[in-house]
């Protein structure tokens, strides 16, 4: 377990406790108490969890009413694990002198991460850390959208990052969203949702990155129907009825296991 797996693993751990201490922590994660320490200190600073005398709590930026999607520091900590082998699974997917667009996402960045080990990627993101773990890529470019930010994901939404978008066209939109249902995908954010919508209309092919828990779902805001995607990988298929639309609309369903 290398480090930034162990910090994820400490961030799910105090999300599903609410609390937990520092030697509780060392013991399961089989590390030392100085490193947990150090830990929660670089976990604070991230804003992911409240470090306190003993061990953590959780970030208050997590505290959420019921029924809605939770702030982006939460979302990060959220099902890591499918999360994780989703990224894993759709980066080979893409092939060197591709053009991406990535969108803002807790999957999105895990999958960041997976291809700053590619060659010869160009990623166009509206998401700062998705920007500087892509651009360690050999040969890879990176174009970073502006517009307003947003300190929760680090993002540039807007009109602006709009306008920006629809000054390229890319092979591949990756992107994330709140729900998928039969209706189509989903979002709670409306400008996360148009941000969305522009890289689908400015890329050939769209490829969601979505665990189980986002299927059957509903949201706010609709960002593309079912007709307008290429491909979702996820961990696990939906519910007999949703696995058959998407089969209905052509979509090609990839299981990370």
């Amino acid at each position: 377990m290398n480090p930034e797996q162990r910090r994820e693993r400490i961030v799910a751990l105090t999300l599903q406790r609410e609390r937990v201490a520092v030697d509780e922590l060392a013991a399961a994660l089989k590390s030392s108490r100085e490193t947990i320490r150090r830990d929660l200190s670089e976990l604070d600073r991230r804003g992911r969890l409240r470090k306190i005398h003993g061990g953590a709590t959780i970030a208050e930026s997590a505290l959420v009413e019921p029924g809605s999607e939770s702030p982006f520091q939460m979302r990060l900590g959220e099902n890591i694990a499918a999360k994780r082998a989703i990224a894993r699974r759709a980066a080979p997917l893409f092939q060197p002198g591709e053009t991406l667009f990535v969108d803002t996402g807790s999957t999105t960045i895990l999958f960041a991460e997976e291809i700053a080990h590619a060659t010869g990627l160009t990623v166009v993101t509206n998401s700062a850390a998705i920007a500087a773990f892509a651009g360690r890529g050999p040969e890879s470019s990176v174009f970073l959208i502006g517009g307003a930010y947003r300190n929760d994901g680090a993002e540039s939404v807007g009109p602006l990052a709009v306008e920006q978008i629809a000054r390229f066209h890319a092979d591949h939109a990756v992107l994330t969203v709140g729900a998928i249902g039969e209706v189509g995908l989903l979002d709670y954010d409306l400008e996360e949702a148009l941000v969305a919508r522009a890289m689908i209309a400015h890329a050939r092919s769209v490829t969601v990155l979505a665990d189980s828990s986002k299927f059957g779902h509903s949201a706010l805001f609709k960002v593309a129907p079912l007709g307008a995607v290429d491909r979702i990988v996820t961990e696990r298929s939906p519910v007999q009825a949703l696995e058959t639309t998407i089969a209905a609309a052509g979509i090609d369903l990839i299981l990370s296991s």
